[in-house]
């Protein structure tokens, strides 16, 4: 009976964690994923990273995207290119402070506005070839 008891109290949790029925549909569709866990921080775009260390090494840190992020509707195009550098160190254990706790000191080379990824769209960087090709395609000849 308390397997039954302990079963009741983790849903009860997991629905609490997600602001009820709604919001645990929403999280599970949105990511495949419910943890719940210790509210870490927020970073200056409205991600949310958690903290729990109860799941294993790799996964027991994480992070619920925002749904709005440089003027991008993100609520079911979620990419891992949202997660500025600062939590991304954070993210990958790279360190044990998060950057609420230990800015991390500015850099000359990172934007002030993180960009998204986009490559595969219009806007993806395409490098100009300034050499000859080898192989070159075949022309018809005009017929006179």
């Amino acid at each position: 009976m308390a397997e039954y008891a302990n079963v009741v109290r983790r849903a009860l949790g997991q629905l609490g964690g997600h602001g009820g029925v709604r919001g645990f549909f929403v999280q599970l569709f949105r990511v495949n994923d419910i943890k719940t866990g210790a509210l870490v921080g927020v970073d200056k775009y409205g991600n949310k990273y958690f903290e729990d260390s109860k799941y294993f090494f790799g996964r027991h840190r994480w992070v619920i995207y925002t749904t709005e992020m440089n003027g991008k509707n993100t609520m079911w195009e979620v990419d891992g290119s949202m997660v500025p550098a600062e939590w991304h160190r954070w993210l990958h254990c790279m360190g044990d402070e998060p950057p609420t706790t230990h800015p991390p000191e500015p850099k000359k080379f990172l934007a002030e506005v993180h960009q998204f990824n986009v490559s595969g769209s219009s806007q993806q960087y395409v490098p100009f070839s300034t050499t000859s090709k080898k192989i070159h395609e075949w022309v018809p000849p005009r017929a006179q």
